[in-house]
């Protein structure tokens, strides 16, 4: 069968859903749901970073949080997960393939076609149908609903949230899902749709000749302002936006994903910590409280790129950003009494901590940290390996760097060289430039809050699901 967001079939399926009557939060049970979500933030990661910030023996934010679990990551027909099949599984508790955005499990990931402007398509689905994701269990309730990323808004991880297609590359579809009345709404987020949207990718939202990509020459920021949306493009328009009011807000400040967070323009673009807040000042609004997935995706962009430095620095505006979320729910919220906060990561990468090295301390511009090479416990030497050179701390299984040959027969690498801002760390297994892989490990996950003791052990993802749901009394 044919089937794009706007089909009939996907309006079919989620009646169901839409069907439910709207109730108000459950008693005794938390009012409002963030869900953190660090892209390819894996254990490794996690701890590199937290050398990098605070030193070995330092504390995250994400440290601290009371409730901690382990999550099982791999998809339907993979070992290894994508963020497509990794965030559904959250959003929705069913394993599908990856590459399928909040779709069953029999729905085979598709290659999408492209229209005359270049512009990914749907292909032919043989078989599946959309899922009911949080967000949308959310919506019925009455709840305000709001994701906040620093990649583009119609990326895999943000799209699971509220959109259904065969393939994460169909990103104009995603798109249309947001804007209530438009062909290709997803009509199970409710007669106004999404309240807070902040993040990057314009052109998704701009026909062809405007400055986007879509082939159907629909402006779909006009269409959400005509529908009550508020709208920021860049951080002045931001911070003039009144958070008072609860109206709805999109706010996209780049064409495609943001900038890193130590390398951006703090005039063009907002911080992923400060666009947290502003969602949940509007969101708080709604008296039947609020879902707010908040993703930092731009760690798993720097993963890909083997670039360590990126990565660790944008897992800690991460761990930033919860630092602060956390602190803003703790005034609306005394006690956080109505408030679950979930941290996780979809999947890992193959980022490595070689070597035996003794310990670093925190990064600072007079000590390279985990970032640099590898020295001896006993004497502060150089480690050397099997060709009499020295090598990084930090590496990584797959990646563009790896030299051809002995490493003897390049100029050794300083610890100058390897923490520049764009090094590229080296990698057991050379791969295209931009394309190292993720990795199959188990994930972390912490939790604080109402309820927040119902996670535990070892789980799976689609568990995570199951639990935030049974947390928020969503279960009848």
């Amino acid at each position: 069968m044919r089937l794009t967001v706007a089909a009939a079939v996907l309006t079919a399926a989620l009646a169901g859903c839409a069907s439910v009557p709207a109730t108000r939060a459950v008693a005794g049970h938390p009012r409002n749901i963030i869900f953190f979500l660090g892209d390819g933030m894996g254990m490794n990661t996690l701890t590199a970073a937290r050398i990098y910030a605070v030193g070995e023996d330092g504390e995250l934010t994400i440290d601290t949080l009371p409730e901690s679990a382990f999550v099982k990551t791999f998809a339907n027909d993979a070992q290894v997960t994508d963020s497509a099949a990794s965030m559904s599984a959250y959003m929705t508790g069913k394993k599908v393939n990856n590459g399928v955005l909040s779709m069953s499990s029999d729905t085979p990931s598709i290659a999408p076609g492209a229209d005359a402007g270049g512009n990914k398509t749907v292909g032919r689905c043989s078989g599946g149908r959309p899922v009911a994701t949080l967000a949308e269990l959310a919506k019925q309730r009455g709840m305000a609903v709001g994701v906040v990323t620093t990649t583009r808004v119609t990326d895999a991880t943000p799209g699971a949230v509220f959109a259904h297609v065969c393939n994460r590359g169909m990103e104009t579809d995603i798109a249309a899902a947001l804007v209530p009345g438009g062909a290709g709404y997803n009509s199970a987020l409710g007669a106004h749709g999404i309240d807070v949207l902040f993040g990057g990718g314009t052109r998704t939202f701009a026909g062809i000749g405007q400055g986007g990509i879509r082939a159907d020459g629909r402006d779909l920021l006009a269409e959400l302002r005509a529908h009550g949306f508020r709208s920021a493009l860049n951080s002045a328009q931001f911070n003039a936006v009144d958070a008072a009011s609860g109206a709805p807000l999109v706010g996209l400040f780049a064409p495609e994903n943001l900038s890193y967070d130590r390398a951006r323009d703090p005039a063009r673009e907002p911080g992923l910590a400060a666009m947290a807040s502003k969602a949940v000042d509007v969101l708080s609004h709604n008296p039947n409280g609020f879902f707010l997935v908040v993703e930092g995706g731009l760690i798993d962009l720097a993963l890909h790129d083997t670039q360590a430095k990126r990565a660790l620095q944008e897992v800690v505006a991460f761990d930033e950003t919860i630092k602060a979320t956390i602190a803003r729910m703790r005034v609306l919220d005394p006690g956080l009494k109505n408030t679950l906060i979930v941290v996780t990561a979809d999947h890992d990468h193959t980022l490595l901590l070689n070597g035996y090295a003794r310990r670093t301390g925190k990064t600072t511009p007079t000590n390279p940290g985990v970032l640099g090479l590898a020295r001896n416990v006993s004497d502060g030497a150089l480690r050397l390996d099997a060709d009499g050179v020295p090598f990084t701390i930090i590496g990584f299984g797959t990646g563009e760097h790896r030299v051809q040959g002995k490493r003897s027969s390049v100029p050794a690498l300083t610890d100058a060289a390897v923490t520049a801002d764009d090094y590229h760390q080296e990698a057991v297994v050379r791969t295209d430039a931009g394309d190292g892989t993720h990795g199959g490990s188990d994930v972390f996950l912490g939790a604080i809050g109402a309820r927040a003791d119902s996670f535990g052990g070892t789980i799976d993802n689609t568990r995570v699901f199951e639990l935030i749901k049974a947390a928020a009394g969503w279960e009848n």
